[in-house]
C-alpha cells in the first residue's frame, strides 16, 4: 500500500534545501541556470548572510533620476538557491523606472518613503496602474512590462523583492535605442521617424 506513494514521492523534484540547509554561492566559480556551486561549509559565515547596502541611498544622478541597489545572488550570496532576493529603489524627485521586464521573476515593490505610480501591463495588453503611498505593496507578475514613477513631490523609497535570487533586467527603451541595431530597423519595427530614434540613439548610447 504504501510503496506506490513512496515511489511517487521519489519522483518528485526536490530543492538542495530539502537535503541540506543553505547553499551559499562560491562566487569564485562560475554560475549555471541552477545558481552557483556551494561554497564549502567550513568557510561559511555569518556575513554570507547579512547584506547590510540597503540602508544606503543610492545614487540618483543620472538620465532617470533612479537608483536600484541590488542584493542579489552576486552581491548577497547567501541567497543562493533560495528563490529570493532584494533591492532597494531610490527616486528622485521625477525619477522613474522605465518600462522594463524581470524574465526571471515576479516582483513585489513596498514603498517605504513618498508617492509612487506604479503598473503593469499584461500580455492581453491590460492596463493595471495606481498611485501608491507609504505602506502600500503591489505586485508586477513575472515577465511583464512594468514602471515606477515618483509622483510625489519629495524622494520616494522603497524595497523589492523577487522570487528568484538572479531575476534579470531588460528595459525596453535602452533595448530598442541603448545598442547597435541599425536605426532602419528600429523605425520599421517601431513607427518612429528617422529623426526620433536617432535621437533616442544619442539620449541612450546607441549606434547604428
Amino acid at each position: 500500500m504504501f510503496l506506490p506513494i513512496l515511489f511517487i514521492f521519489s519522483l518528485l523534484p526536490f530543492s538542495h534545501s530539502a537535503v541540506q540547509d543553505f547553499c551559499v554561492g562560491d562566487l569564485a566559480l562560475p554560475d549555471n541556470p541552477a545558481g552557483y556551486p556551494c561554497k564549502k561549509p567550513a568557510k561559511v559565515t555569518v556575513n554570507d548572510f547579512v547584506f547590510s547596502a540597503l540602508g544606503v541611498a543610492g545614487n540618483t544622478s543620472n538620465l532617470i533620476k533612479a537608483a536600484v541597489t541590488p542584493a542579489f545572488v552576486a552581491q548577497f550570496p547567501g541567497l543562493n538557491g533560495l528563490g529570493l532576493s532584494l533591492a532597494r529603489l531610490d527616486l528622485a524627485v521625477d525619477g522613474v523606472v522605465p518600462m522594463h521586464t524581470h524574465p526571471g521573476a515576479s516582483e513585489v515593490l513596498f514603498v517605504l518613503e513618498g508617492t509612487i505610480c506604479a503598473g503593469f501591463i499584461s500580455s492581453a495588453n491590460a492596463v493595471y496602474f495606481k498611485q501608491l503611498s507609504k505602506g502600500d505593496i503591489m505586485i508586477f507578475p513575472q515577465g511583464l512590462l512594468h514602471f515606477q514613477i515618483n509622483s510625489g513631490k519629495g524622494v520616494a523609497i522603497a524595497i523589492v523583492s523577487f522570487s528568484s535570487p538572479n531575476p534579470g533586467l531588460q528595459i525596453t527603451d535602452f533595448a530598442l535605442f541603448g545598442n547597435n541595431l541599425p536605426t532602419e530597423l528600429v523605425v520599421k519595427t517601431t513607427f518612429l521617424d528617422e529623426a526620433q530614434v536617432k535621437k533616442l540613439k544619442g539620449v541612450l548610447g546607441g549606434t547604428g
